[in-house]
């Protein structure tokens, strides 16, 4: 059962893991990746920022040129930039398609590595012991939750080991991102303003004039 307890530890560790960095974020670097790879959807990245650029660079010569006194000029441009932003547009609307078989590739495969071992492990595994308690150590009531549902008396169940571990997981996490908070928050140091510094001689002169007005 060794292997089943590091299996399950494991499938929790990388659930947690997903949780807590977002898949939204991990969708957007693994693109990012493999949009340097020479693969067919870098190629086309490739194409839709060259695209941009000569976009962006007509459209500015377009803003530059003045319709009324260089017509034809203005004409050659406008019809060069309706042209790329045609182009712009088809290449936008391909990467999106692909993103969004990328992005349902990889939630596919998030379920069958987290989700499907999370629910198919503990009932597989449920009448099997993953450890044995210490004989004595806990109450009747304690030793038959633990065993909960269908492990024998006194041992811990799958079910009892993935909640463990995912407990433990997140407590683990919250603890590092509260060190994380603690050691990247500056202290706050109080700096005297110069203003308050000035303050002080037109104190004092108010003061001395008063005192030869008493005088």
């Amino acid at each position: 059962m060794t292997t089943i307890l590091f299996l399950i530890f494991a499938v929790e560790v990388l659930a947690q893991f997903i949780t807590a960095v977002g898949a939204a974020q991990i969708n957007n670097l693994i693109w990012t990746l493999i949009n340097y790879l020479p693969v067919s959807t870098s190629k086309a990245a490739a194409e839709q920022r060259k695209l941009q650029a000569e976009y962006l660079k007509v459209r500015r010569d377009l803003n530059a040129t003045s319709s009324q006194d260089e017509f034809a000029k203005w004409a050659k441009l406008r019809r060069q930039h309706d042209k790329l932003l045609e182009k712009l547009d088809a290449t936008k609307k391909a990467m999106e398609a692909s993103r969004a078989r990328f992005d349902n590739y990889l939630t596919a495969i998030r379920m069958l590595i987290t989700k499907i071992p999370q629910y198919f492990i503990p009932f597989w595994y449920g009448k099997e012991p993953m450890f044995w308690l210490p004989y004595g150590w806990f109450p009747y009531y304690a030793e038959w939750i633990i065993s909960f549902p269908r492990a024998p008396m006194g041992s811990v169940s799958a079910p009892s080991w993935q909640l463990a571990c995912s407990g433990v997981i997140t407590l683990l996490g919250e603890i590092l991102m509260f060190a994380g908070r603690q050691i990247s928050a500056q202290p706050k140091t109080n700096v005297a303003q110069p203003g308050e510094k000035a303050k002080k001689p037109g104190k004092q002169t108010a003061e001395k004039s008063e005192e030869k007005k008493e005088l």
